[in-house]
C-alpha cells in the first residue's frame, strides 16, 4: 500500500474527511517553514507565516486547479505572504538565522570566525532585495533546479538565473568589503 497523493488526500478533504489535510501539513510544514525563516530571518514571523498558508490553503483548497501539483499552489500561497510580511515591515535587513551551527566546542578560536563569518553572510543576504534574496536561498540552500523554482515562483527560468547570478555578484561585492 502507498502513501496517498497530494490529489488523493485533497479529494478526501473535499470529500468531508477533513482531518486528512493534517497529512498535507505534515508532508511540507518544515519545507515551508525553513524558506520563510529564510525569507523573513524570524522564526516566530516564519511560523505565523506558514501557518497563515496552510490556513489559506485549506479555506482555499477547492481552488486548487492541479490537486497533484498542491505543494507549488501551496508554496506559492506561502511566498505571496512571505512578500506582504516584508512589505508590511518595510524591512530591508533582517538576520537569517541565529548563532553559528555546527561549530566544534572545543575550540573558541574557529567558533568566534564562523560566528563573525556567518553575521558577515547574513547581513550582506539581508540587504539583497526579496527577490534575489529568494532565488539565492531557493537554489544554494534549498538545492532547487531552476525548473523546480520556474514552477515554485511561477517565473521563467531564464529570469531566475538572472536573480541568481545578480544576487551572487551583489554578495561577493558586499562581502568583499566586509
Amino acid at each position: 500500500m502507498h502513501p496517498p497523493t497530494d490529489a488523493e488526500l485533497i479529494a478526501e478533504v473535499l470529500a468531508g474527511r477533513t482531518e486528512r489535510f493534517a497529512l498535507l501539513v505534515g508532508r511540507y510544514q518544515e519545507a515551508m517553514f525553513r524558506h520563510a525563516q529564510g525569507m523573513l530571518g524570524e522564526p516566530d514571523a516564519a511560523a505565523d507565516v506558514v501557518q497563515d498558508t496552510f490556513v489559506k490553503a485549506y479555506t482555499h483548497l477547492g481552488t486548487c486547479q492541479e490537486p497533484d501539483r498542491f505543494a507549488s499552489w501551496a508554496f506559492r500561497i506561502l511566498r505571496n505572504r512571505c512578500m506582504d510580511h516584508l512589505k508590511n515591515l518595510r524591512q530591508r535587513s533582517v538576520p537569517l538565522t541565529e548563532g553559528s551551527a555546527g561549530a566544534a566546542p572545543d575550540d573558541p578560536a574557529a567558533d568566534l570566525e564562523r560566528g563573525e563569518t556567518g553575521r558577515a553572510v547574513e547581513n550582506a543576504l539581508a540587504r539583497l532585495p526579496a527577490a534575489q534574496r529568494e532565488a539565492f536561498l531557493l537554489k544554494h540552500v534549498h538545492d532547487l533546479s531552476y525548473e523546480e523554482m520556474a514552477e515554485r515562483l511561477d517565473a521563467s527560468v531564464s529570469a531566475l538565473k538572472m536573480r541568481v547570478m545578480r544576487a551572487r555578484e551583489a554578495l561577493q561585492e558586499m562581502l568583499r568589503g566586509a
